[in-house]
């Protein structure tokens, strides 16, 4: 009976994390619409990096020592997976719907997976190559509005492909993430030590760039900065380990489908974003490719690194 009711209380902790990560496309929308790119992902990564430490601190009691190797590589990380990954995200936002945002960066298990076999010669089952086919078909119907045929007779994407750069940079993180850092250091203080030098690295952008101030931004897109480091990247990520840790990786993964599924209805209802058949039909194909992906063993990378997913 307690194990149940202790279950009940993982699920409806996993259920909001869902909730966070697909409201997170809307608060970065947001964002992107007062700032350009290279502020937004400073002053996101400022407060996320704050709020990491300070939950490092609670949880860990600090941060371990790291070698001179595992510096290097939490520098490699730290410009992959937060510099890259952000700065594509911010300005992918900019001209990208929230609700088609999502549905890229659902891409993450799918492009971990190929990197893993073309470079690391990790095992593709045919339950993982059918996964991966159906995301990728998923995504191609939303982003043709049906007809995949129509993405060449399309003008711009670069929007869409800053978002690819995401999917990019986060599986290179993902499979570079345990093989630099070794054993011993926690997915917290990885990812911790990571965003510390992301973030470093994001204000000598904005210096360079001559962006190195306060923006002038509204109250709205303030909050939803504070919303995503806060939640989105510190909450989050705590309440999604205590469920690896209660119910194993398995079957909080399967918590991840909702995200898409959150950012389409918060961005329909919030943001005015119109739902189309061929979102509904590629939403669809991606929430089950990826279902399919997360069923199969997981690649050999931290349990933090495979999941990102806003």
């Amino acid at each position: 009976m307690n194990m149940a009711a202790g279950n009940t209380g993982i699920y409806a902790k996993l259920t909001l994390v869902a909730i966070v990560w697909g409201a997170s496309f809307i608060a970065g929308r947001v964002v992107a619409a007062e700032m350009d790119a290279v502020t937004a992902a400073l002053w996101r990564y400022i407060v996320a990096a704050t709020t990491l430490v300070a939950v490092a601190l609670v949880v860990e009691h600090g941060l371990p020592r790291l070698t001179a190797k595992q510096w290097f590589g939490v520098v490699v990380l730290g410009i992959l997976g937060v510099a890259i990954y952000n700065l594509c995200f911010m300005y992918g936002l900019q001209t990208v719907p929230a609700s088609r945002a999502s549905l890229i960066i659902a891409l993450n298990p799918a492009a971990t997976l190929v990197g893993g076999a073309l470079f690391l010669h990790e095992p593709l089952t045919r339950g993982r190559v059918i996964g991966i086919a159906l995301a990728l078909i998923g995504v191609a119907v939303e982003l043709s509005g049906g007809n995949p045929l129509n993405l060449f007779a399309r003008g711009s994407l670069q929007g869409e492909l800053a978002m690819f750069g995401c999917v990019v940079s986060w599986a290179a993180y993902t499979l570079l993430g345990k093989r630099m850092l070794g054993e011993g250091v926690s997915s917290l203080a990885a990812t911790t030590y990571a965003a510390l030098a992301g973030t470093l690295l994001l204000v000598a952008i904005n210096a360079a760039t001559g962006n190195l101030h306060l923006p002038q931004a509204s109250s709205k897109a303030w909050w939803c900065i504070a919303f995503i480091g806060v939640f989105s990247t510190a909450l989050a990520y705590v309440w999604f380990y205590d469920g690896v840790r209660a119910i194993g990786p398995a079957r909080t993964a399967v918590f991840i489908n909702l995200v898409p599924v959150v950012a389409i209805v918060l961005g329909v209802l919030l943001l005015g974003e119109k739902l189309v058949p061929s979102m509904v039909l590629g939403a669809a194909l991606v929430v089950s490719g990826v279902f399919i992906i997360n069923r199969a063993p997981a690649v050999s990378a931290t349990p933090h690194m495979q999941c990102h997913t806003g």
